[in-house]
């Protein structure tokens, strides 16, 4: 399924992040130190309806020098409207409407956006009373909440709600593999989609995917139906402000919900930079198969080699260590047939359901080299393959909270050297129960 976009917007200082924190449920706070994979996100999924949307704070930027202050704030608005479902503008009720809300809202008009206009810092009735100064701003009611005393966020998702209707999910076709390929500006994503569906591949169909103007392009190669989630977004080359970086990731974010396997694209010249960590991150999160694609390897220096290059790649994404590295010259079509034939792979890995005996083994062996430490008295029972993509295990132990996350890294590493899985995330969940 593709997930809906929600984008907070408004100038600064009227109470964005505490939005985003409220709708999120707690503080945004740093869970890994693992650069991209929490601490610098400006979009994060909440819970919707069993499913998930993706919360874009457009607050969530470096600071902005004053001078300079309309252009990034202007910025911010267009990258956010052009890729949500929905836009939360909030203004601030102390302060009534200024010069910069006025700009902000004629933009939101001439665009065919479903908006909310959320009148934040409304902690009392009196506050309500000045409301009817908003409608000024043409966009319909004015909703009083507080983000930060939790009034009106009910009536808010409420809204929300009627806006973006009940999911719905992509078309399962059966046997058919999705891939997303995402990056970074300027990596080449365009000219390597166009290589994949290029020679010796037959296109299928263009089919009209769930978000607004994507593309879903599938073909077949070697008797497998391969679909290419949203080609439009990649091939689309949109106006990104320096100041704003980060947010030309959020359509890759969209895509790769909508995925079997996500194509990491990057390129020789730069191999991995925090925004690539970024986009790896929320790979993980979202439990996707992945391969990391260098693009661009005509271009490196002669003096380069591969096996320096993958040590390179690997080191600054630590936390996908399974990912499978493919080097690329899209331009030239080299290494593009390798690409997709990894894209298989790790898909049918992901699929792997393991023989329960085969898993006991693997776990008692595991054991048996490395018990867990004695002094916390965790005990381990037994373990059964409870999904696939991801592979998901569920190990039965007597408290699951005495398992620390190495050790929990290291069941992992065993089942990897048995099984393989490569190309994806391996989920292990410790379960409270008694010996059989």
């Amino acid at each position: 399924m593709s997930k809906p976009v929600v984008a907070i917007v408004g100038r600064p200082n009227v109470g964005k992040s505490t939005l985003f924190n409220r709708l999120l449920g707690k503080p945004l706070a740093i869970v890994s130190e693992t650069p991209g994979t929490t601490r610098d996100r400006v979009a994060l999924n909440i819970p919707w309806k069993n499913q998930s949307m993706l919360l874009v704070d457009t607050g969530g930027i470096e600071a902005i020098p004053t001078s300079d202050i309309w252009k990034k704030v202007r910025a911010q608005i267009e990258t956010a409207i052009q890729e949500a479902d929905a836009v939360i503008f909030l203004v601030d009720i102390m302060e009534g409407i200024t010069p910069s809300d006025r700009d902000i809202a004629q933009t939101l008009r001439q665009k065919k956006k479903s908006i909310i206009l959320a009148a934040n810092k409304v902690d009392n009735v009196k506050r309500e009373e000045v409301l009817a100064e908003f409608y000024q701003l043409g966009l319909g009611d004015p909703m009083p909440i507080s983000a930060y005393h939790n009034l009106g966020i009910r009536d808010l998702l409420s809204k929300l709600d009627d806006i973006l209707g009940d999911p719905i999910d992509a078309e399962d076709v059966e046997g058919q593999i999705r891939l997303a390929i995402v990056g970074r500006p300027n990596v080449g994503k365009s000219m390597l989609v166009n290589s994949i569906v290029g020679d010796e591949r037959s296109i299928v169909s263009d089919t009209p995917g769930t978000t607004r103007d994507a593309i879903d392009v599938s073909f077949s190669y070697d008797e497998t139906n391969i679909t290419l989630v949203d080609t439009a977004g990649v091939r689309r080359r949109g106006r990104i402000d320096a100041g704003i970086e980060k947010y030309s990731v959020l359509r890759s974010m969209r895509n790769i919900g909508s995925s079997d396997v996500c194509i990491l694209v990057t390129d020789v010249s730069e191999l991995v930079t925090s925004q690539d960590t970024h986009i790896a991150g929320y790979i993980l999160d979202s439990f996707k198969g992945v391969i990391v694609v260098i693009n661009k390897w005509d271009l490196a220096e002669h003096n380069l080699d591969k096996e320096t290059i993958i040590q390179e790649v690997q080191n600054r994404l630590k936390f996908i260590p399974y990912a499978p590295i493919c080097f690329t010259s899209a331009l030239q079509g080299t290494g593009v047939q390798n690409v997709v034939e990894t894209a298989i792979t790790v898909y049918n890995e992901g699929k792997k359901l393991t023989p329960r005996g085969e898993l006991e083994r693997t776990l008692q062996n595991a054991l048996s080299l490395h018990m867990p430490p004695s002094s916390k008295g965790l005990k381990i029972y037994r373990i059964y393959q409870k999904s696939t993509n991801p592979p998901t295990f569920v190990i039965f132990v007597n408290n699951p909270n005495l398992v620390h996350f190495s050790y929990k890294r290291y069941i992992e590493n065993q089942i990897r050297l048995e099984f393989g899985f490569m190309g994806n995330p391996i989920h292990l969940i410790f379960s409270r129960r008694g010996r059989r």
